[in-house]
């Protein structure tokens, strides 16, 4: 829903008393973007989501100038009781979670034209000579459907693999884009006899070789800490009509990575129009850190020099989802980049860690909560990162749940049997995990782990 078609509505909104400061939060500056009139009905409820269309419709006051009824995205069931009592009125159910509104009434979370990119992603399978093809079949089909443009066969040093042109038939014949990564020509020309179009690597030691397998290659230094032979071998690629790209070899950290670093900045210096591409898995794959953050910066340094593909794979577990990382990180810094935007508030999904934005209860509102529950239910927050665990007259916290547990069976032990307990376990486990990293937590609902996030059937109370 556009602007326009907002200017001339007038929202009545239902909540709770807990909601009610993050839903005027969320929605005064939706309506002045909008354009649209509203009004908070706060009914006399503490948690929104235990209302139901027979209890709202006693106790909401809808006034004459309403458009538009939207009822909490928890609230479930007929709306005929609603409905009686507000004849006419469109009624819906909003978002579950608050921070959806502006989603919810259609202001994209993006721009329309976020998700260009112009960097390919190359996904080296490694050690393939190691593999059956079924098992390169496999890494090969998840690669491409996280959005590698090629994928890249390994190969081992010590001897050439027999086995490299079935391997490369069998991805063609997928449909997929092969390049094959060697240095040696008797793995190099059956490779590109069953169809590789980019080689991986040429130096001085093979670059002769490359004349007749008529693709493209990568030229590399021989010496990468000097660029030691590379403008030889560029020329020479060149002079006999082989395409070309140029990596110039990116170190890990403590063995010249800065120096590495600028090394591509001197590479693009001397040949302003050459295609080029960096190998990102010295740094994803040789450094204790997750690797998302680490892709993001390194595919921003690529859009700004231009270099159009890069090298990555998926062997360590703090990178195995380095294919998918590239991926979202090269359209956000196409768009940051074309657009003259910075790369913020675009791609929630490479947050991984942490949220973009949280928000909580305060302790006060807690035990307001407590004291008001007249069933009983449990309902669980996070506050002052602590887990509390609140029900009828009833406000337990800490940073230990097996604590919070035992006092909830001192002062409660009939309310719990073996699956209540299970589900309390298991909810305030998720909400030390939010507490502990600084993540939003909804009971019920999963965690946001970005694109890792993992659906969850609700069981909520």
């Amino acid at each position: 829903m556009n602007t326009t078609e907002m200017q001339d509505e007038h929202l009545h909104l239902v909540t709770g008393r807990l909601a009610e400061a993050s839903l005027r939060a969320v929605v005064e500056p939706l309506a002045q973007d909008l354009g649209f009139a509203y009004t908070i009905d706060v009914l006399p409820i503490t948690v929104a989501a235990l209302m139901t269309p027979a209890w709202i419709a006693k106790k909401m006051t809808v006034g004459s100038l309403a458009t538009r009824l939207l009822l909490p995205g928890y609230c479930e069931g007929d709306v005929s009781p609603i409905a009686a009592v507000a004849p006419g009125l469109p009624i819906e159910f909003g978002p579950r979670d608050l921070r959806r509104l502006p989603e919810h009434f259609g202001q994209p979370r993006r721009p329309d034209d976020y998700g260009a990119y112009d960097i390919q992603i190359l996904a080296e399978i490694n050690h393939c000579p190691r593999l059956s093809l079924d098992q390169i079949v496999s890494i090969a089909q998840r690669y491409a459907n996280d959005g590698a443009n090629l994928i890249d066969l390994g190969c081992d040093p010590g001897g050439p693999w027999t086995g490299v042109g079935e391997a490369v038939r069998g991805l063609k014949d997928l449909g997929l884009r092969v390049s094959i990564d060697s240095l040696d020509p008797q793995e190099i020309a059956p490779a590109v006899a069953a169809g590789a179009e980019l080689v991986l690597s040429v130096n001085s030691s093979n670059r002769e070789a490359a004349i007749d397998w008529g693709c493209e290659v990568v030229a590399i230094p021989d010496d990468p800490r000097k660029l030691e032979g590379l403008d030889e071998t560029v020329h020479f690629l060149a002079k006999n009509g082989v395409p070309l790209r140029i990596d110039p070899i990116l170190e890990p950290i403590g063995f010249g990575f800065a120096e590495s670093v600028g090394r591509y900045l001197e590479i693009r210096r001397r040949y302003p129009d050459a295609q080029m591409l960096m190998g990102i898995g010295n740094l994803t794959e040789l450094t204790d850190v997750d690797s998302a953050g680490i892709n993001t910066l390194l595919l921003g340094f690529c859009q700004e020099l231009g270099i159009r593909s890069v090298l990555t794979t998926e062997v360590i577990p703090w990178a195995q989802s380095s294919v998918r990382e590239c991926d979202l990180a090269r359209r956000l810094v196409f768009h940051a980049i074309t657009q003259g935007v910075l790369p913020k508030r675009l791609e929630t999904e490479l947050l991984l860690l942490r949220d973009a934005q949280v928000t909580e209860p305060t302790r006060a509102e807690l035990d307001r909560l407590a004291s008001k529950i007249r069933d009983h239910n449990f309902r669980l927050f996070v506050c002052e990162g602590e887990v509390h665990l609140i029900g009828r007259q009833l406000h337990l916290s800490g940073t230990d749940p097996f604590l919070v547990m035992q006092e909830l069976l001192e002062v409660s032990p009939k309310q719990l049997d073996a699956s209540h307990a299970f589900y309390l376990g298991y909810e305030m486990h998720k909400a030390l995990t939010a507490a502990t990293l600084g993540k939003q937590y909804e009971q019920d609902e999963p965690l946001d782990w970005g694109f890792l996030t993992k659906v969850e059937t609700p069981h909520r109370l």
